[in-house]
C-alpha cells in the first residue's frame, strides 16, 4: 500500500509540474498575442498617419502651406510629428523648443508621387489626390454637378461620387470605363472634358510626346486625332507596353511635381519625442518566477499528499475486508463515504450480500436435492429390502411402483443436470425451422387429462428455434397447470403473433399464486407448498428450467395470477 501511496504522490507532483508549465506556455502565449496586437495597433496608427501626411502632401504646394493639416493629424493621434528634406533639413515640426532631439533614422518618407506600397497597399506609385492642374474651377464644378443632378433624376438607381478633382462621376464607374447611355443622354454631356482638363490634358500630352519621342519606333504611340478623351493618361497605361506606361508615368509626375510638396522624411515620436515605450522581456523577472512555481509545487504536493492519504485510507479498509470475505465471511461491510471510493464500497457491500444470498441459497438447494432424492431412494430401498426379506412379492404391482419412483429420480436428475448446462453457459440449441403451432398440439397431446378439460386455440407461426427444447419448456407450463388446476377446471394453451413475436400463453382456472410469491415462481426448488408433502408432485425445478430454455432463444416468460381465479404463463419469441 506504501508503493501505491508513493506512486499516486509522485504522479500528482508530474500533474502538478505540468500545470505549471502549461500555465506558463499560456502565459506566454497571451504576452506574445498582446504584444503582436500592441504592434498591429502602431502599425495601424502609422498607417493613418502616413495617409494624412500624403494627403496633405498631394493637396498643398509646400509643407508650409499644409502645417494647419499636419497640427491637427498630431493632435488626434497624440504624437509629435517633424519633416525634414533629404539632408536633414527641417521643413515642419509639431513639437516646440523643449521637445528633444529627433531620432537618427526617419519613421517614414513621404512622397505623394512615389507612395510606399507596404504602407499604403493598392495606392498606386501617384496619390490619386494629387490633381495639380486637373483641379476643377466652382463654375466647372457647378456646371458638372448640374449635370450629375439631371442624370439622377433620369435614373434614381445610380450613384453619383466625386474624384479627388471635384470631377462627378458613377460609382460604377472606373476610371477608364465609361458608361454607355441611351436614354439618358446629359450621361455624355457629364463626361465631356472642362477647359481646365482641356489645358491639364494638352499639359501632359506634349510631357508625354517628349518622353515617347526618345523610345525606339516600335514603341511609338499616339493618340487618335481629335480632343483628348477624359482619362485618356490610365488609358494608355492600361493597354500600352511597360516603356510607354513608364513614359506617362514620367509625364504625369513631371506635371504633378510644382503642384505637390516637396519629398519629406518624416519622425513620428510621442509628444515628448521619445518613441514609444517597448515592452521588457528580459530575464530580470526569472527569481520571482522560479519561487512562485516552486510555491506553487510544493502546495501542490501536499495538496497530493493529503489526498493520495484519503484515498489510500478505504482502499486499505477494503482490501481487509476482501481478505475476510476469501475467507468465508459473508457478514463483513465497508464504509467507504463518498465519491468514486464510496460507489466502490457499495459496489462491495451488494457483492458480500448477494454472496451471502448466494450461499443461502446452495444450502437450500443441497437440502431441496436432498429431500427430493430421499424419498423416491428410501421407497425403492424400502421395498426392496421387504421383498428381500419375504415380507413383499415381487408382483407387477411392486414393479409398477418401483418403476415410478425410479422414473421420478431420473426426471429429477435430467432436470439437475439441465440446470447445471444453463448455469455453465453449455446449455445447446438446435434450431430449424418448425411450425410452431405444431409444436403446441404435441405438447396438448401428449398431457390430457380425463378430470380436466385440456384445449389449444392456435394460429399457424413458423420461426427457427429447437423444436425439442421447446416442447420441454412449454411442457412444464402445462403439467404445472395441469398440477394446480383442481378436476373439471380447465386449461387453454394459446398461440398467436404480437408486435413481431410469438406468443404463447397458458392459462388455467387452478388455485392461482399470492401476490407475494409470484417473483419467486421461477427460482428453483420453490413451491407454493412448504409442506413438502409432495401431494401434487413435481421436483421445483421444471419453471426455472423453462425460464433457462425461453432465455437461450431470446425470448421472455412472465406469468399474472390471482387467488382462486387460476394464473397465465406467457412465452413470448422472436420471430
Amino acid at each position: 500500500m506504501k508503493s501505491l501511496l508513493v506512486r499516486f504522490f509522485l504522479f500528482s507532483l508530474v500533474i502538478a509540474a505540468c500545470s505549471i508549465a502549461v500555465t506558463a506556455w499560456l502565459a506566454s502565449q497571451a504576452t506574445t498575442g498582446a504584444i503582436r496586437q500592441e504592434q498591429g495597433e502602431a502599425l495601424a496608427t502609422d498607417a493613418q498617419i502616413y495617409d494624412g501626411l500624403l494627403k496633405a502632401a498631394a493637396t498643398h504646394r509646400s509643407w508650409a502651406a499644409a502645417k494647419s493639416e499636419v497640427d491637427d493629424l498630431a493632435r488626434a493621434f497624440s504624437r509629435r510629428i517633424a519633416l525634414t528634406d533629404r539632408n536633414g533639413k527641417p521643413l515642419l515640426d509639431t513639437g516646440n523648443a523643449s521637445s528633444p532631439p529627433l531620432p537618427v533614422n526617419p519613421k517614414v518618407s513621404v512622397d505623394p508621387l512615389n507612395v510606399d506600397s507596404w504602407l499604403k497597399p493598392g495606392a498606386g506609385k501617384i496619390d490619386p489626390r494629387a490633381v495639380g492642374p486637373f483641379m476643377l474651377t466652382d463654375d466647372e464644378h457647378a456646371k458638372l454637378r448640374s449635370y450629375a443632378d439631371r442624370l439622377l433624376q433620369c435614373n434614381d438607381k445610380i450613384t453619383i461620387v466625386e474624384q479627388p478633382n471635384r470631377r462627378p462621376r458613377l460609382a460604377s464607374d472606373e476610371p477608364g470605363n465609361l458608361s454607355q447611355w441611351e436614354d439618358c443622354t446629359v450621361g455624355d454631356q457629364l463626361y465631356t472634358l472642362t477647359p481646365t482638363e482641356t489645358a491639364a490634358y494638352a499639359e501632359l500630352h506634349g510631357l508625354f510626346e517628349g518622353c515617347i519621342s526618345r523610345l525606339p519606333q516600335t514603341y511609338r504611340f499616339a493618340p487618335k486625332d481629335g480632343p483628348i478623351p477624359l482619362d485618356w493618361e490610365i488609358t494608355v497605361v492600361k493597354y500600352s507596353d511597360p516603356p510607354v506606361a513608364e513614359c506617362m508615368d514620367t509625364a504625369r509626375r513631371e506635371q504633378l511635381r510644382p503642384w505637390v510638396a516637396e519629398y519629406a522624411h518624416a519622425f513620428i515620436t510621442e509628444p515628448t519625442g521619445a518613441g514609444p515605450q517597448t515592452i521588457d522581456l528580459s530575464t530580470t523577472g526569472t527569481k520571482r518566477i522560479i519561487l512562485v512555481a516552486l510555491g506553487i509545487l510544493a502546495l501542490a504536493g501536499f495538496a497530493s499528499w493529503i489526498t493520495a492519504t484519503q484515498l489510500v485510507r478505504p482502499i486499505r479498509a477494503l482490501t481487509t475486508a476482501t481478505r475476510r470475505t476469501a475467507e468465508g465471511d459473508r457478514t463483513v461491510r465497508v464504509d467507504g463515504g463518498a465519491g468514486e471510493i464510496g460507489e466502490l464500497a457499495k459496489s462491495f457491500n451488494a457483492m458480500s450480500e448477494k454472496l451471502a444470498e448466494t450461499e443461502r441459497q446452495r444450502q437450500a438447494m443441497v437440502s431441496d436435492v436432498a429431500h427430493e432424492l430421499r424419498t423416491p431412494l428410501g421407497n425403492i430401498t424400502g421395498w426392496l429390502e421387504a421383498t428381500q426379506d419375504g415380507l413383499a412379492e415381487p408382483d407387477p404391482h411392486l414393479i409398477a411402483m418401483l418403476l415410478e419412483e425410479s422414473l421420478l429420480l431420473q426426471r429429477l436428475v435430467d432436470d439437475l443436470h439441465d440446470l447445471a448446462q444453463a448455469d455453465a453457459g453449455t446449455l445447446r440449441l438446435h434450431p430449424e425451422p418448425i411450425a410452431l403451432d405444431d409444436v403446441v398440439e404435441q405438447v396438448v397431446n401428449s398431457q390430457q387429462n380425463r378430470e380436466i378439460l385440456l384445449r389449444a386455440e392456435t394460429t399457424p407461426v413458423h420461426l427457427s428455434a429447437d423444436p425439442v427444447r421447446l416442447r420441454q419448456a412449454l411442457g412444464n407450463l402445462v403439467a404445472n397447470a395441469v398440477r394446480y388446476t383442481p378436476p373439471g377446471g380447465e386449461v387453454v394453451v394459446k398461440l398467436f403473433q404480437e408486435q413481431g413475436n410469438a406468443v404463447l400463453e397458458v392459462a388455467d382456472t387452478g388455485t392461482g399464486i399470492a401476490p407475494d410469491d409470484l417473483p419467486h415462481v421461477f427460482d428453483r426448488f420453490w413451491r407454493a407448498d412448504k409442506s413438502r408433502s409432495r401431494r401434487t408432485g413435481g421436483s421445483g425445478l421444471g419453471l426455472a428450467i423453462t425460464r433457462h430454455l425461453v432465455e437461450a432463444h431470446g425470448g421472455t416468460v412472465s406469468v399474472t395470477s390471482e387467488l382462486g381465479r387460476g394464473s397465465v404463463f406467457r412465452i413470448s419469441l422472436p420471430l
